[in-house]
């Protein structure tokens, strides 16, 4: 009986045991799991804060606002003006690339005229031979003779000037080229090339001033003459008178070259080269040692050019001043 009573008392003790132990076992896991959940919330709250610090102003579904129902608003923060210091900044910089464009653009065009004017210097001088014929002077109209007995006076004016020709032509001069030159000087004269493009006055005249360039005056005159009578209103006229009367004074004929630098002038005074002409024609009467109509042309050159006498012949103006005394 003993032994069944003990035996009874073992398994409701033990029963009674497994009951605690199963009573008390979920305790801590429901602890656990409030730990978690509030960890969890942490996190979200946070996340939340990171997400408005990242993304302000974003939208109200997934971002708790930060204003809550009832409460005041906060002052709305003042929108600084935007600044227009970058904007003067780059229409100043634009401002400095158009002057320096400007600048450029007026340096090119005066490289690309002197290296022009090279060109047609270095062509004078190492072109292949080209025979360009001897002209027989037919037709030939000389400018009008200088009436020496003219009176003048240190006052320049178009009549003062005017008054240095007479109506009467003169007789042509015989050309100088006329006499048979040596074999020397006709193979460096074959040895200047004529261009060939497809302005045959520009051609002509180009020609000329190569012979004018390498010092055959003569043949120069003879060429230039050509171009003049052929091509009477070619843009090259001015050029092609100026240079004839250069061809005569450069050979020791002032007195013809200053009949067709007056020429030149006369024709047209707002010719490329008709400043050029009035200049030298003043040089022509210099070398024929008459001081007034020298002084007439000189004073007359600086009225009418005034730009240029200061600017591109001013070297060759102020030369020829100080060669006469003018009242």
């Amino acid at each position: 009986m003993t032994t069944i009573v003990q035996t009874l008392s073992r398994r409701l003790g033990g029963a009674m045991l497994a009951g605690a132990v199963l009573a008390a076992a979920p305790v801590p896991a429901l602890a656990q799991d409030r730990a978690d959940e509030a960890r969890i919330r942490k996190l979200e709250a946070e996340v939340r804060a990171l997400q408005r610090k990242v993304f302000p102003g974003g939208d109200a579904r997934f971002f708790e606002p930060e204003i809550q129902p009832g409460s005041a608003p906060a002052p709305a923060a003042s929108v600084p003006a935007p600044s227009t210091s970058a904007l003067t900044d780059v229409l100043a910089r634009l401002d400095g690339l158009e002057m320096q464009m400007q600048q450029l653009t007026a340096r090119s065009e005066e490289q690309a005229n002197t290296l022009s004017q090279l060109a047609e210097r270095l062509a004078a001088l190492e072109g292949a031979g080209q025979n360009a014929g001897q002209a027989d002077g037919q037709g030939y109209v000389p400018p009008p003779p200088i009436d020496r007995s003219a009176a003048g006076n240190s006052t320049a004016t178009s009549g003062n000037l005017a008054a240095m020709t007479g109506s009467a032509p003169s007789a042509a001069p015989a050309p100088a080229a006329a006499a048979r030159p040596d074999a020397a000087r006709l193979a460096a004269v074959q040895a200047i090339a004529k261009p060939q493009t497809d302005d045959a006055g520009d051609d002509e005249y180009s020609y000329g001033f190569r012979l004018w360039n390498a010092g055959f005056f003569p043949e120069a005159r003879q060429q230039l003459n050509s171009f003049v009578e052929k091509f009477p209103r070619h843009r090259r006229i001015s050029f092609g008178r100026n240079l004839l009367g250069r061809a005569y004074l450069d050979d020791g004929m002032p007195e013809e070259a200053a009949r067709w630098f007056l020429r030149n002038y006369q024709a047209d005074k707002n010719g490329d080269r008709a400043p050029d002409s009035l200049l030298y024609l003043g040089a022509s009467m210099i070398a024929m040692k008459d001081t007034k109509r020298a002084c007439i042309a000189l004073a007359e050159f600086g009225e009418t050019y005034p730009a240029i006498a200061t600017g591109r012949l001013a070297a060759e103006y102020q030369a020829n001043r100080a060669k006469v005394k003018c009242n």
